[in-house]
């Protein structure tokens, strides 16, 4: 008997979901108008922000006019396309190559707006505030420990700063 797939998985086992949806610009509005009114800029700012180099993204606005200067045509944009994989190998999210050239071919700027977003997600640091803070008692010594030290003796030998008791007898002043 055949086995009949129905659905194939989308990813790894274990792996993340984008924390946005890729038309979600509402959620972070300042973002997508920096992208929308000067994209160039706001994809080399969410490179460096991911800790790549922040004039990578040039590659895609000038390796198409290169290649387009040679007769060869370029749809996939090489750097877009490279920042989503790298964003999603390295939050482990979800996904495959063909979701991603997909992405990177119909709508770069909502591609580079979910990862602007995603890279922010993760380096939000959160902060534990405590209301009430727990007290710990000082440390204090309770029962003091008296260790007496014995002198060494030598056997056979005199004891070292023993000497006849001398009794001193109070001084008698002379009247005159």
């Amino acid at each position: 008997m055949a086995t009949v797939v129905v659905q194939q998985p989308l990813g790894k086992a274990g792996t993340e979901a984008w924390n946005s949806g890729i038309c979600d610009c509402c959620e972070d509005l300042s973002s997508c108008c920096y992208a929308y009114w000067c994209f160039p800029c706001f994809t080399c700012s969410t490179t460096g922000e991911f800790g790549e180099s922040t004039c990578l993204p040039l590659l895609d606005i000038l390796g198409p006019a290169l290649m387009a200067a040679f007769g060869i045509g370029v749809c996939v944009p090489p750097v877009g396309l490279a920042m989503r994989v790298a964003v999603r190998y390295k939050y482990q999210i979800g996904g495959s190559l063909c979701e991603d050239i997909m992405v990177s071919c119909c709508c770069i700027w909502c591609s580079w707006c979910q990862m602007s977003r995603e890279i922010k997600a993760r380096k939000k640091v959160i902060k534990v505030v405590q209301r009430n803070p727990l007290l710990q008692p000082v440390p204090m010594a309770v029962n003091p420990q008296v260790v007496a030290m014995q002198q060494p003796t030598v056997i056979g030998a005199a004891p070292v700063g023993v000497g006849p008791a001398v009794q001193t007898a109070p001084m008698k002043t002379a009247a005159m």
